[in-house]
């Protein structure tokens, strides 16, 4: 097995980013490349936060590609990624599944959720963090992994 972090790119040359990676690991997983798969992953690979597979429709909408990716490709591809882990569902309480890129350069963050707007806002706190970590030492769970939603009106909503 390899020392090489996940995002390294082992053919000697600089860090692979998380699109070159999901194209290889898609591609050795068996799925055939595509117009549409790379538009996703172009756009996933650019972003910060979670998003709904209508959302990514409409941003690449926005983008004017060539052809227009269906929803159902938008859907499939995420299936994919998540199968493959470089992909994770967020839930945010809101009635659409949000899905965002799995790095392991990307830090942790959790996630701000306007219950007006609809926004979703990433956010980090070290100390948050570490009380997570105090905490999980007290209970009798070893948490492998946790998610924070926060949930109010963002500051133009609320002004």
């Amino acid at each position: 097995m390899s020392d090489a972090p996940a995002d390294a790119d082992t053919s000697g040359s600089a860090t692979a980013s998380w699109k070159e990676r999901a194209e290889s690991t898609l591609a050795a997983a068996g799925h055939k490349r595509g117009g549409a798969r790379r538009a996703v992953l172009e756009l996933l690979d650019g972003q910060e936060c979670a998003l709904t597979a209508v959302e990514i429709e409409d941003a690449l909408r926005a983008r004017g590609a060539r052809r227009p990716v269906s929803r159902a490709s938008v859907y499939r591809i995420l299936d994919e990624l998540e199968r493959v882990g470089l992909a994770q569902r967020v839930e945010t309480g809101q009635t659409m599944v949000r899905f965002e890129r799995v790095s392991e350069q990307t830090e942790h963050h959790h996630h701000l959720v306007c219950d007006e707007c609809g926004q979703v806002m990433p956010f980090s706190d070290d100390e948050l963090e570490r009380a997570i970590s105090r905490l999980s030492e007290k209970v009798p769970l070893s948490v492998s992994e946790h998610e924070i939603v926060l949930r109010g009106a963002c500051r133009h909503c609320a002004s």
